[in-house]
């Protein structure tokens, strides 16, 4: 049976107002529907130091909720983890895992909170600890934008170019989330940016396909690297006019070529900046009849998708489809005129 004082008191922060001898272990440790003790709750959110020394108990602090955290995960993630015994600072028991593979270090690592724990316990094979997604620490740090926060002796490439199970680096998810200014300027190189992932993807990718292509240093937007197809042909040009970025391309690198390679189902990034409503980040001189005439393996043309999805005022005025008066429409009920035709 669920101890909803004690549960409630803890997620408002009002645990003061609990009776001292409420305050008990076997009152700390009853478990809600998911699992979830009092005890956690308060690591979570605070007030460990109003305890009682006899809750701190090894069985306590590894008792496991729903998703396998125990009070010491989430002391991690809450901040918390000074107001954690000195004796429970043990590789042991921060490295239990979760159901998805987070030890305690991981997630002090997503949440800024590393300086929480000894120095002597962040060891490289710790930093380098894999989540069952192969995520590292520093994989954690990037997504979550706490690398600033990461001991700097571990932003190093060895660190920072460790795979998870999709074969991103750290790189890839910092540029991913808009965390890449995090990482030490002179780390960020065409070595490093350029890496794969499994699918084949660079940092450039991601970044355009997350909205963050500035993150990237200007003089590594080259037509070459902007032009490197994934293993689906899909470039960063083509997720750049997918997502609204394509302002962001150097306008000597912005050619007509630029805009013609296609991915595995014959789009080229112009067909993305159409499907999206981004035709108005090309430059006019480039929307000529030919590239708004090119067509997929569908056979579906640029200046078809975009009056399919709404963005006919995108197009210069010969490929938008032509209004119809009322005349001509009582001439088309009364069968002496024939639809415009679409373009």
């Amino acid at each position: 049976m669920e101890n909803y004082d004690l549960h409630q008191a803890a997620i408002l922060g009002i645990l003061s107002s609990i009776p001292t001898d409420a305050l008990s272990p076997a009152n700390l440790t009853v478990p809600n529907s998911s699992d979830t003790t009092p005890l956690h709750l308060i690591a979570r959110h605070g007030g460990l130091e109003l305890l009682p020394l006899e809750v701190f108990t090894e069985e306590n602090l590894t008792l496991r909720n729903h998703s396998g955290y125990t009070p010491l995960h989430l002391a991690a993630e809450g901040g918390h983890l000074d107001r954690v015994p000195a004796r429970f600072f043990e590789h042991r028991l921060l490295s239990l895992q979760s159901n998805s593979g987070f030890t305690v270090y991981h997630v002090a690592a997503a949440h800024g909170h590393l300086d929480q724990i000894p120095p002597e316990l962040l060891t490289p094979e710790v930093i380098d600890s894999r989540t069952h997604l192969q995520t590292t620490l520093m994989h954690e740090a990037a997504e979550n934008g706490t690398l600033d926060r990461m001991p700097e002796r571990f932003l190093t490439l060895e660190h920072l170019l460790e795979r998870n199970l999709g074969g991103e680096t750290s790189f890839h998810v910092a540029v991913f989330y808009g965390h890449l200014d995090q990482i030490p300027p002179a780390l960020i190189t065409p070595e490093t940016i350029l890496q794969l992932t499994n699918c084949g993807d660079t940092a450039i990718h991601a970044a355009a396909i997350s909205g963050h292509l500035d993150q990237i240093p200007v003089a590594m937007l080259t037509r070459a690297n902007l032009l490197f197809p994934s293993k689906s042909g899909f470039t960063a040009i083509h997720a750049a006019a997918e997502t609204g970025q394509l302002s962001k391309i150097p306008r000597d690198q912005f050619t007509a070529d630029l805009l013609l390679p296609r991915n595995e189902d014959g789009n080229t990034p112009l067909h993305a900046a159409a499907y999206e409503g981004h035709l108005d980040q090309v430059p006019l001189t480039l929307l000529t009849d030919e590239n708004l005439d090119l067509r997929n393996y569908e056979g579906v043309s640029v200046s078809r998708t975009a009056i399919d999805r709404g963005f006919a005022a995108q197009l210069p005025l010969r490929f938008r489809p032509r209004t119809t008066t009322g005349f001509e429409r009582f001439l088309q009920w009364i069968g002496l005129s024939r639809p415009t035709p679409a373009p």
